[in-house]
């Protein structure tokens, strides 16, 4: 973790009751095929390999895109902690470079090889120099030798866990789910790159093809804005920003102008990988979470530099994509939108899905509040993005008003419920306990045509809507939908039950919220969805996380105040974790019937609890009594 372009291994051999010879053979194997899919087909392009004194290098090429990386590796070897005199043998085949090196030994001796490898790509460094690179950076790892680099290993690691760790009290499983997904992110990301992004299995599985989707937005960007204090999401949105570009040609291909954007549900490079068009054409919504995105940075850092240099340039190019896109109905006298996919995909082309709706007039509405603060505060940003978009502020700005005051949003004013979409209530609505268990989950056993036609979510859709813009919605109407979806929600998405459990901590369901949290925390280990084998769920990880730091910490912002109202689950005796806002961190322990804050970094943070409002200091504490 901290030299990101090594690996190391060391490898031991004690002998019980042999004598003899015993070889240990470092190599580097480019002779690796996936075990999956494509069973047969080689990943790599061997462009040159070698084996010199104690080091050999294989120069690679991917074999689907021209991207190079070069393998350096060399050893130390060991019998009973003292480098013996040892001839290593040389192997060179054509795709296997390495030695073999041995010794002999008798019983109670042990032999141990140190395996360095460097490993160098062409996104980094001159296709011509990566050989040269790879060995010089793998020669110098064995100078630095192995007690100092795992130690650099180890010190980067206590860095990430004193900034992102939960201690949870009580519930060993708990706690073992929430450190094995945070230590499996930052495995697959370590932020500092903006050319990269994350892919929905990390490096655990071929499914996705490491492409990006709406889950960073949703899921890590909120993560890594709360857990820490360094700019890894400006460098996720930065990643988004320098895609721009491709969205809108993305959103031209389909008929849509001006400079609207439309960005891709898959993509590695800006444009759309996905092939299926009911998810590529219509599961549009996701524009909407990068305009949301956006809009959380700069509220939990409180700079506006981001917006105005990059991000008011993408939120006026999604909002075009929406003015495009939706219809007036005359017979409605309303904005509606046809023909999409909401986040439960297992509703494909309706209309007027209602996050689909909500979430377009949310983005609307960022949209003209940062080109308003923006124009306030930073005129001459204000000037060059208008300049660049050739942005014309009365009419576009109008019409966008107007879509919002004016979109329809359908709801059932009896029930007191938001209406998934259009022709939702005409099915047969009944909860997942009607499905037989041998029948679970059902994307493993239905037709498509039979996910279709039940009243089944996926994933949660209007909860999703509600979890994102709590701030526009009280108690009651969260926990009226709650109590309307989540038993028809089936949560064969890893994106489902966090977002489930959050709202459930949030309107008092304080068991329901834990039994969701399991569910999101141990979703690879206990391998819920029968289906780990493809893979971990690497960019819904965080929603651990997120669920106790939103859901049973009660975090949310109002009117700029970080806010809380903690609760706490009947196996826990307490839970502890560090939050970033604005500049400061804040530590928080809720323990028994009590709340300790203090403020470990930044000068003073006022913060809500319940109904009250505190001011702390740094280096001061806030102990609060909890409600029942």
């Amino acid at each position: 973790m901290a030299h990101p372009n090594l690996c190391l291994i060391k490898y031991s051999v004690t002998s019980l009751s042999y004598s003899g010879k015993v070889s240990l053979v470092p190599l580097l194997d480019g002779n690796i095929a996936d075990g999956t899919e494509y069973a047969n087909e080689k990943i790599w392009n061997i462009l040159r390999s070698g084996a010199a004194g104690d080091c050999s290098y294989l120069w690679t090429q991917t074999r689907r895109e021209d991207a190079q990386i070069c393998y350096a590796m060399t050893y130390q070897f060991y019998k009973n902690n003292k480098e013996p005199i040892a001839n290593p043998i040389r192997i060179e085949k054509e795709k296997q470079v390495g030695f073999s090196v041995g010794t002999d030994v008798k019983p109670g001796d042990t032999v141990t090889i140190i395996k360095y490898i460097s490993i160098v790509s062409s996104l980094h460094y001159e296709r011509q120099d990566l050989i040269e690179e790879a060995v010089s950076q793998v020669r110098e790892a064995k100078t630095i030798g192995w007690n100092a680099l795992l130690q650099d290993h180890r010190q980067a690691w206590l860095d990430i866990w004193d900034e992102a760790d939960v201690i949870i009290e009580g519930d060993p499983e708990a706690q073992q789910g929430i450190r094995y997904n945070i230590f499996q992110l930052y495995q697959t990301y370590r932020g500092d790159d903006p050319r990269l992004n994350i892919g929905p299995k990390g490096f655990t599985g071929e499914k996705y093809g490491g492409n990006t989707y709406w889950n960073t937005e949703l899921c890590c960007v909120p993560f890594f804005l709360l857990s820490t204090p360094r700019e890894i999401v400006k460098n996720l949105l930065i990643y988004r920003y320098n895609q721009l570009p491709k969205a809108i040609e993305n959103a031209k291909k389909l008929g849509f102008s001006n400079g609207a954007a439309l960005f891709p549900q898959v993509t590695n490079n800006g444009e759309e990988c996905h092939s299926e068009w009911e998810i590529t054409f219509e599961e549009i919504h996701r524009n909407n979470i990068i305009v949301y995105a956006i809009g959380q940075h700069a509220t939990m850092t409180g700079s506006l530099e981001y917006v105005a240099k990059y991000g008011l340039e993408v939120m006026i190019a999604v909002s075009r994509f929406w003015s495009q896109r939706v219809s007036f109905s005359r017979p409605k006298q309303k904005y509606v939108i046809l023909g999409v996919t909401g986040p439960n995909e297992y509703e494909n082309n309706v209309d007027n899905n209602w996050y689909t709706n909500y979430s377009c007039t949310q983005c609307l509405k960022i949209t003209l509040g940062y080109l308003e603060i923006i124009a306030k505060e930073n005129p001459d940003e204000y000037a060059r993005v208008r300049r660049i978009t050739s942005f014309n502020q009365a009419e576009e700005t109008e019409r966008w008003k107007d879509i919002i005051a004016r979109m329809y949003l359908p709801e059932d004013t009896e029930q007191g419920i938001f209406i998934q979409n259009d022709g939702y209530m005409d099915k047969e609505l009944q909860s997942t306990g009607a499905i037989p268990e041998e029948e679970r989950p059902i994307n493993q056993h239905w037709s498509w045509d039979r996910i279709l036609r039940s009243c089944y979510i996926k994933q949660s859709d209007v909860l999703l809507g509600l979890y994102l813009y709590y701030f526009d919605f009280d108690t009651d109407t969260t926990r009226r939908n709650f109590d309307f979806y989540e038993p028809m929600t089936v949560h064969e998405s890893s994106l489902s039950p966090h977002i489930h459990s959050i709202l459930a901590a949030r309107i008092g369901e304080v068991e329901k919220a834990y039994e969701l949290f399991m569910h999101t925390t141990r979703l690879d280990l206990d391998d819920y969805n029968n289906e780990t084998d493809q893979g971990l769920h690497i960019t819904s990880m965080p929603g651990s996380w997120l669920a106790i730091v939103r859901g049973f910490a009660g975090l949310q912002i109002h009117g700029g105040i970080l806010s809380f109202s903690p609760v706490l689950p009947k196996k826990w005796s307490g839970y502890t974790f560090k939050v970033n806002y604005s500049g400061n961190t804040l530590h928080i322990r809720v323990a028994g019937k009590e709340i300790i804050f203090s403020l470990t970094a930044g000068n003073k943070l006022n913060i809500g609890v319940y109904q009250n409002v505190y001011e702390l200091k740094q280096g001061s504490s806030l102990t609060v009594k909890m409600t029942e």
